[in-house]
């Protein structure tokens, strides 16, 4: 059996990840396993950043956003080389296995280091949720209703001033943060790279509101789709439509993670340490229907990704 295992996180935080850090650590307790923390991911796995964690050291972690360990991103860990670096790291602790939070990034970083030895479990954690082997990764819920009180607000204002609101959300090239905002919210149109950019048809919508005399009209739009500002200018001056455009950026990210993400974090922290002290290797876990699931990393890196794109016809439908 193992006695001592790391735990990173890597890539973009997500709340949730310290709730997921906890449960790694506690249940690793629990089965009479060391845990070591690594500050900065795979960077700080590199330099050696890394100490042993307890009860005390994830006290109060479960509410907090962000990571207490800290994440960094390190393109050179692709180098076999430095992977043999972060390699006798690893061996310099007595650390047997590896729980990596993060994105498919992190993925493919757990993987090559199983690849060389060590077992890796990848829990996935982006407020983007474009990881295709799981419904939702950690950090999703928070982010939407993150996103969904800052519309809400923007709405109450629009509303006083009968304006045309565009709001661009986070998500990278993944549109599914864009498409639950626009349900929750009500917005009259959601464009994501799925959906397809339609210029005429942003501006006939805007048209159509202002002519129907709407106190306020919503528009969601996913980060790399349009310059939002420009596109404002062109909704005001087609439509007569007062318009403002919000980017709502990294706020996104921080914040206290919600219930969701709190238990979905714990569920899979607790499932990663199970798989380890069974010595299974090179997966990563996902929730799907509700049930805690594990595929091999190479698999899960190969698989499309299905958005919530599907869902986009009903925003408009309730607009």
């Amino acid at each position: 059996m193992i006695k001592r295992i790391g735990v990173l996180t890597s890539g973009g935080d997500a709340p949730g990840m310290n709730a997921a850090i906890r449960a790694v650590v506690k249940a690793g307790m629990k089965n009479n396993i060391e845990v070591y923390g690594v500050y900065d991911g795979f960077r700080g796995l590199v330099e050696g950043k890394i100490e042993k964690l307890d009860y005390h050291s994830v006290n109060d972690k479960i509410n907090r956003g962000g990571t207490f360990l800290g994440s960094a991103r390190l393109s050179e860990f692709k180098d076999e080389k430095v992977r043999q670096v972060a390699l006798e790291q690893l061996k310099k602790f007595g650390i047997e296995a590896l729980v990596t939070i993060g994105g498919d990034g992190t993925y493919m970083g757990a993987l090559r280091l199983t690849e060389m030895g060590i077992n890796c479990i990848g829990l996935p954690a982006t407020i983007d949720n474009d990881i295709a082997s799981t419904d939702f990764t950690i950090g999703f819920d928070t982010a939407i209703n993150t996103a969904v009180d800052a519309v809400d607000k923007l709405r109450d204002t629009s509303n006083s001033h009968q304006r045309c609101s565009i709001v661009e959300v986070m998500g990278r090239y993944c549109g599914d943060v864009a498409i639950a905002t626009a349900l929750a919210t009500g917005a009259e149109m959601v464009v994501t790279a799925e959906t397809g950019f339609d210029l005429q048809k942003v501006l006939d919508t805007a048209k159509q509101c202002c002519e129907m005399n709407k106190r306020h009209a919503l528009f969601i739009f996913t980060e790399h789709i349009t310059d939002v500002y420009e596109l404002a200018k062109k909704v005001e001056a087609y439509s007569g439509f007062e318009t403002r455009a919000t980017v709502l950026g990294y706020i996104q990210r921080g914040g206290s993670p919600t219930a969701r993400d709190r238990i979905l974090a714990s569920r899979l922290g607790v499932k990663a340490v199970e798989l380890l002290i069974n010595g299974e290797g090179g997966k990563c876990l996902g929730i799907i229907n509700n049930e805690i699931t594990a595929i091999d990393i190479k698999e899960a890196l190969e698989m499309k990704k299905t958005p919530l794109a599907k869902f986009a016809h009903i925003v408009e439908l309730l607009s």
